[in-house]
């Protein structure tokens, strides 16, 4: 019985010559993997680095003025640009950033003033060679200057599409809607009302602002004791609830003596109410 079992158990643990190389290429293995690392570090050394000759390239970088940093910064542009109606003759530093010039640029220009030169005419500032194609294109329709100016100022009240067009960044269709729009209101009691017409915006306005002038007295008023809802839905600052609760409180408590008594109507706020005054009589 012992002798089956250590025959047995000699059969169950007695390897091949066939797995005894198998272990072997296995344990070689093993070995070459766990050596690796110490192999590469003795074939490889690092390069270290030499901080005295960044150093000594560093301090000849010119010093940064962290109060100033955004304008004094050669070649960086502002990158939000505002762009508005301008003369280019003595324009302050700050302004021609916002314009979008970067500070060499700037200093340029100034350069070019201080040696007497002026800019009579749109098309000097081109000539500069500071100014690049692009930003003569930007800048080119906000240059104000005496020659270019409009020869008469004109009345926004009385003007045709023949006399509005000759305004800058005005053409036909702009044209059209400012005299459609005028009609509507019964005419214009401010220059800024002009950003009401659509597609005209803060940009046009600065462009035309200064070629534009308006008789307040030209324009048509109705009489809010008497208007009737077609009397007073021309106007775009009056929604139809509002003409609808105008009539009603006139209807119900006789009628309005002056502005302050149209405070009274509910639904009628103050900045609606001023908007409306220049168009309204009590008597």
């Amino acid at each position: 019985m012992a002798a089956g079992i250590k025959s047995y158990l000699k059969n169950y643990l007695s390897i091949t010559k066939k797995d005894w190389n198998g272990l072997v290429i296995l344990i070689v293995l093993l070995i070459m993997v766990l050596a690796a690392p110490y192999a590469y570090r003795l074939f490889h050394k690092d390069k270290l680095i030499n901080f005295n000759d960044f150093n000594a390239l560093a301090a000849q970088l010119p010093p940064i003025d962290s109060n100033n940093a955004e304008t004094n910064t050669s070649g960086i542009k502002n990158r939000h640009p505002v762009l508005f109606a301008f003369n280019p003759n003595h324009l302050p530093d700050d302004q021609w950033h916002k314009l979008g010039l970067d500070q060499q640029q700037i200093e340029v220009l100034k350069h070019y003033e201080a040696k007497g030169g002026h800019f009579s005419k749109k098309t000097d500032l081109q000539k500069i060679y500071c100014i690049t194609a692009e930003d003569y294109k930007r800048l080119e329709p906000y240059i104000q200057l005496p020659a270019d100016g409009p020869a008469t100022i004109i009345d926004i009240n009385h003007a045709d599409s023949a006399s509005l067009v000759t305004l800058k960044g005005i053409g036909p269709a702009y044209a059209m809607r400012i005299i459609r729009y005028r009609t509507k209101l019964g005419g214009f009691y401010s220059k800024e009302q002009l950003k009401e017409v659509f597609g005209i915006d803060e940009e046009h306005y600065l462009l035309i602002k200064d070629g534009i002038k308006l008789n307040p007295f030209a324009i048509h008023k109705v009489n809010i004791n008497k208007a009737t809802f077609d009397d007073l839905r021309r106007y775009p600052y009056l929604s139809y609830k509002q003409i609808n609760a105008i009539i009603q409180y006139r209807s119900e408590h006789g009628d309005y003596d002056n502005l302050n008594d149209m405070k009274d109507v509910a639904i009628l706020d103050d900045a609606t109410l001023m908007k409306v005054k220049p168009y309204l009589v009590f008597r």
